[in-house]
């Protein structure tokens, strides 16, 4: 690499015709020089030479036996327009286009541009024709230029030098983009020392001046540095998996971009984890719009309105009819079961069907009117699965509980219960979330009482719980135990 600081000297093509009339062979000393290539043509345009005799060299990868004719005046004089010719300054587009094309790999790109230069002396318009094969060949590798380039500005990355207060990028663009790209880099990186090293050249900053050096394999650039775990975590915490679509994205950043990002070792775990991640988002970003619709209603009858709107969960978003608290505002008790069933959605009240039936024999026995309760559901829709015609109750899932809680933290702000009583594992994990009602379901106890701030939280069996169990001994234990909770909660 040359010394920081000293920029090389722009290089001069050598024009050799090798006989009268025959063959003009020109030699590129940098095949993507932009100027070198320009001047060479604008000296053959001036001597009005046809495309099919040129023959264009790149210096660096030819032999020397393909540029001399074995004369050596011949070789040693290039092809010099005549005193009055007319130098013709070609249209800007074509010059910008040919900038781009220069800087693409191909070999006859040369030819291909001064051929297309040759023929605008004599249309004008020819690049216009976007259907001329010449005109379309141009402008395809212009994209694919447009495209390298693009990819250069995005992923090159610099690792800090062990031994110096240098960072150092190795990259492949794919053509020899690094002389036309390295003034954009300048701008990006002012502040820093750099060295970007690309098979094909190398370029370093110093903070003051551009130099250019030869390429170097990939070995020539360090491996990592400690700013890489840095990166790897703001990554990591910036990746949006709702927006990940894999094909666009091995499209924008093709595979063997990766060896050179730090962030690639993480993108099949974050690829893995999208689908997971992407319906955790939506879940809190609907139970948001859940807990603030719950939070407007200033009434019991406003939330009841909104319970019936609510589509947040899927079981909501099936149609059936929401099922709401029923009792009086001011109730001091206030008992909250799973969902509604069957029968409550009919009828669009709570405890109404076979277990309704069971938890007012319990209201009676403990003494308590039900009309002087406040009942409600942890749940409000019915959640069933249809089997043979039938609607069977199915339990609720975690989401469904999460969304629905808020209806429920709701009701209980606005009815303001001395006690509550949970029936069942689902309300209790409504009301106090679902590790205290694991923990509740592991003592196996068959009343659990737990203090809060919004008042004392008493936990007991579903009455569904009576008509499922297995012998009579478990439905009198189940029985029993509602009833001692409908008791403690009266005395409370």
């Amino acid at each position: 690499m040359n010394p920081v600081g000293i920029a090389p000297r722009r290089p001069a093509s050598r024009v050799v015709r090798a006989a009268p009339g025959g063959p003009v062979r020109v030699t590129l000393q940098r095949a993507s020089d932009a100027a070198e290539w320009r001047d060479a043509a604008r000296r053959l345009l001036a001597q009005d030479t046809d495309p099919a005799r040129v023959e264009w060299q790149d210096a660096a990868a030819a032999q020397a036996s393909l540029f001399t004719t074995g004369d050596p005046a011949t070789d040693a004089a290039p092809v010099v327009a005549d005193a009055g010719a007319d130098p013709w300054p070609w249209p800007a587009p074509f010059g910008a286009l040919a900038r781009r094309v220069l800087c693409h790999r191909e070999p006859g790109r040369h030819a291909l541009l001064y051929r297309v230069a040759w023929r605008l002396r004599r249309e004008p318009r020819l690049l216009d024709l976007a259907a001329d094969p010449d005109v379309a060949r141009l402008h395809a590798l212009d994209r694919e230029v447009r495209r390298a380039a693009h990819k250069m500005k995005a992923f090159v990355r610099f690792r800090k030098r062990s031994d110096a207060d240098v960072y150092v990028a190795w990259f492949d663009p794919g053509h020899p983009l690094l002389h036309a790209l390295a003034r954009f880099f300048v701008g990006r990186f002012a502040s820093l020392r750099w060295i970007i090293v690309t098979p094909d050249a190398s370029a370093s900053w110093d903070g003051e001046r551009l130099a250019f050096g030869p390429g170097a394999p990939r070995p020539a650039a360090p491996a990592a540095d400690p700013c890489e775990d840095l990166w790897r975590t703001y990554y990591a915490s910036i990746f949006n998996p709702a927006r990940l679509k894999l094909r666009a994205m091995r499209r924008e950043m093709p595979r063997r971009y990766w060896r050179d990002l730090p962030e690639a070792v993480l993108i099949p775990q974050l690829a893995a984890d999208a689908t997971r991640r992407t319906a955790a988002m939506l879940e809190a970003d609907a139970t948001l719009g859940v807990r603030a619709a719950a939070a407007r209603c200033g009434t019991l009858d406003a939330l009841a309105a909104a319970v019936q709107a609510c589509r947040a969960c899927p079981v909501g978003c099936r149609g059936t009819r929401a099922v709401a608290g029923e009792g009086p505002s001011g109730a001091r008790l206030m008992l909250v079961g799973e969902q509604p069933g069957d029968a409550e959605e009919h009828a669009g009240r709570p405890f109404v069907g076979p277990a309704g039936a069971v938890l007012q024999q319990a209201l009676d026995a403990a003494g308590v009117r039900r009309d002087d309760a406040y009942l409600t559901n942890a749940v409000k829709h019915f959640g069933f699965q249809q089997r043979q015609g039938r609607r069977l109750h199915r339990s609720p899932d975690r989401r469904t509980i999460e969304h629905c809680r808020w209806w429920l933290l709701r009701e209980r702000e606005l009815v303001e219960p001395v006690a509550v009583v949970a029936l069942g594992r689902t309300a209790l994990a409504a009301l106090l979330g679902p590790d205290v009602a694991r923990e509740a379901a592991g003592s196996r106890a068959p009343v659990t009482t737990h203090e809060t701030s919004g008042g004392r939280v008493i936990a007991t069996r579903h009455p569904a719980h009576v008509l499922r169990a297995g012998d009579a001994a478990a439905r009198a234990e189940s029985y029993a135990a509602i009833v001692a909770a409908l008791r403690t909660a009266a005395g409370r």
